[in-house]
């Protein structure tokens, strides 16, 4: 699957409506942010069960700002609705695939039943 230019109008849709949904926040000046670009791009063609989709920061502020993006390209992914992964800078390939893999691993009663416990700090 290609990717795909998310704006702030879908992006809760295609959160809600698939499974894993990793999201690439750039901007077209930033240097890395291109250098990464054909490595997202060449990758998504490799999952085409995953929704590979690129937000551009200057054009999508609003988006940015709700998840309090600071520095780009930061990658966010998202899995049944629950972001799973979090990361500003560009990632190798191969440690993409890595992270990848791992998210498709994960066992999301699991991830559901840790978010739902008290965190203990604020309850010491």
């Amino acid at each position: 699957m290609a990717t795909v230019n998310l704006k702030e109008a879908d992006f809760e849709e295609t959160i809600n409506n698939n499974d894993i949904v990793i999201v690439d926040f750039w901007a077209p000046w930033c240097g890395p942010c291109r250098s990464f670009a054909p490595i997202f791009e060449s990758t998504s063609e490799k999952y085409p069960d995953i929704v590979f989709a690129k937000v551009n920061t200057d054009e999508e502020r609003g988006l940015a700002g709700n998840f309090q993006i600071r520095s780009i390209p930061t990658l966010m992914i998202f899995r049944e609705k629950i972001i799973v992964f979090s990361q500003p800078g560009s990632l190798p390939g191969s440690t993409f695939e890595e992270v990848i893999g791992k998210v498709k691993d994960l066992d999301m009663d699991v991830v559901r039943k840790e978010m739902s416990k008290p965190n203990d700090a604020a309850n010491s």
